[in-house]
């Protein structure tokens, strides 16, 4: 006997379309079919007379029918919503380590972008440090209007940063998933309108939040912030290659603090050394986007809540941010 000569028999029942398995082996046989709870009272006459048939075949010394679960098909996982439709290009500010300025250089960049012609969004996507609205010097709640997150203008940038919904003094004592949440809910509930530039400053390191950006936002490209130094450059370096594993072009490398100048005589003094953000970008391929000193505007104006680039325009920083907006939106062809 075979699972055909099962087959066979039962199909006078009409219920073939309802068998879910049949085993046959040394005279048992065992058949199971499909039907819902209030299928199978309804249909437990019909399995009794297909369980005495099987009985009844020949070399057959067990027969058992019994019901199981329908199988109810699994809903197709809607697609995710589509992210920052109105944005042409998401350009994240990224650097391997801490302390090198990567905000300053953000905030500067999306300014010097604004003052180029175009529509330029920044976030704050640094959860665990949230400086931006201390350097645009706005603190206000944004509003929030049919659940949708009202961004602040300042600068001529819209601006966002979980700094604006959580009191500046506390501590946001996260895990991964929350801080993945908060993210997601920048980058799909704040109300960005129609945008040539979204500037990203994105948390110290190469871990979720760089992934996540990745993942749902397709940057059109990197900004990778170091200082000369080469425990600075060994990060950036891991910074680039984490950009290039998601497929996220690097629009190149900054050099940040690449010399100091004296505000009382101009002396230059390159404290933390200078030229290895440019040899790291040709040792990597990539291109090297330019030098931004270390003045005491810079530190003053974004302490001041108005970055150099606005408040010491002429000043060698502010120049070479300007420059620096200049490469990135040629890079960008915006």
């Amino acid at each position: 006997m075979s699972e055909n000569d099962v087959r066979a028999a039962l199909a006078p029942f009409g219920m073939n379309g309802r068998i879910d398995g049949v085993f046959v082996k040394d005279g048992l046989v065992q058949v199971s079919l499909t039907a819902t709870r209030e299928e199978a009272a309804r249909l437990e006459a019909t399995r009794q007379d297909m369980q005495a048939a099987l009985g009844d075949m020949p070399g057959v010394k067990n027969a058992l029918v019994v019901f199981t679960a329908a199988k109810v098909p699994a809903p197709e996982a809607a697609p995710a919503p589509a992210l920052l439709t109105d944005v042409a290009h998401v350009v994240a500010v990224a650097s391997g380590k801490g302390g090198v300025g990567k905000s300053t250089v953000a905030a500067n960049l999306a300014i010097a972008l604004a003052q180029g012609g175009l529509a330029v969004g920044l976030l704050d996507a640094d959860i665990y440090g949230p400086s931006l609205p201390t350097m645009l010097g706005s603190h206000a709640k944004p509003e929030v209007r049919d659940g949708m997150i009202e961004p602040l203008e300042r600068f001529g940038v819209k601006m966002m940063s979980i700094g604006l919904l959580v009191p500046a003094e506390k501590a946001l004592v996260w895990r991964g998933p929350m801080v993945m949440g908060a993210l997601n809910q920048m980058l799909g509930q704040v109300k960005w309108g129609r945008l040539d530039v979204l500037v990203v400053d994105l948390p110290p390191g190469t871990g979720d939040a760089q992934l996540t950006l990745a993942q749902k936002a397709k940057p059109a490209g990197a900004v990778i912030v170091s200082t000369p130094q080469d425990v600075a450059l060994i990060d950036a370096r891991r910074g680039a290659q984490m950009f290039a594993q998601v497929n996220v072009p690097v629009l190149g490398i900054v050099e940040n603090m690449s010399y100091f100048c004296c505000p009382a005589c101009g002396h230059r003094a390159e404290i933390f050394g200078h030229g290895g953000a440019r040899a790291e970008a040709a040792k990597i391929g990539v291109p090297f986007l330019g030098e931004i000193p270390l003045e005491l505007a810079v530190r003053e104006s974004g302490d001041a809540g108005r970055p150099v680039i606005l408040a010491a325009p002429e000043s060698a920083a502010a120049l070479a941010f300007m420059a620096l907006g200049a490469r990135v939106r040629g890079a960008l062809g915006a």
